[in-house]
């Protein structure tokens, strides 16, 4: 599992059991955890909104040490979210990246909506601010959906780490989107790669 639609496929694959409630639990057990107490490999890295709906671990079927989580609300790029995923391609080898937004997003309708929550609240929602204005008037799923594609651009601007790796193909982000009540995840299309549809990314 070394190229980006590999783990793409893998990640898409394991949704699929999620949906139809066939998963299959692997990695996850004493013997997973003893494997794993000399370090850890994630070939994928998420960033998930902290909403308690959404958990990547289950969503993806993924066992111990496979996925690197990075959980914030709304599934921003903010500074410590970024640092994050500086180490897991840094440090770890992690290839893919994956920022996942979800239906019903509290964050994004807090942003939406102009919500006042006080200045630490304020400061995460000004992150979602430019999707509120790229999808204006839309449907809060597109809104949604627009900004985990702004967080992946972020991602690329914000960092030299993840920016270098992405121009020496070590490295792939993508956005995703969650429905709450199927637990189907879409990957977005990517550019210059044929998609089909559903979960599966080519």
């Amino acid at each position: 599992m070394n190229t980006a639609s590999e783990i793409l496929q893998r990640l898409s694959e394991g949704n699929a059991r999620f949906v139809a409630d066939k998963v299959d639990g692997q990695l996850q057990d004493s013997q997973r955890r003893t494997a794993l107490e000399g370090g850890q490999s994630p070939y994928a890295a998420i960033i998930s909104c902290a909403d308690s709906r959404v958990v990547p671990e289950l969503a993806f079927d993924v066992g111990l040490g496979e996925i690197f989580v990075a959980r914030v609300a709304g599934n921003v790029a903010n500074t410590s979210t970024v640092a994050s995923l500086e180490y897991a391609i840094a440090h770890l080898d992690t290839s893919v990246i994956v920022v996942l937004g979800h239906e019903s997003c509290g964050a994004v309708t807090a942003a939406v909506q102009g919500a006042d929550g006080g200045p630490n609240l304020d400061h995460l929602l000004g992150h979602i601010a430019p999707a509120c204005e790229a999808a204006a008037g839309k449907p809060l799923a597109d809104v949604v959906k627009k900004n985990a594609a702004l967080a992946a651009e972020q991602l690329v601007e914000r960092s030299a780490i993840l920016r270098e790796a992405v121009q020496q193909g070590r490295l792939t982000i993508v956005s995703a989107y969650y429905e709450l009540g199927s637990g189907r995840v879409t990957f977005a299309p990517r550019p210059g790669v044929e998609q089909t549809a559903g979960t599966t990314p080519a």
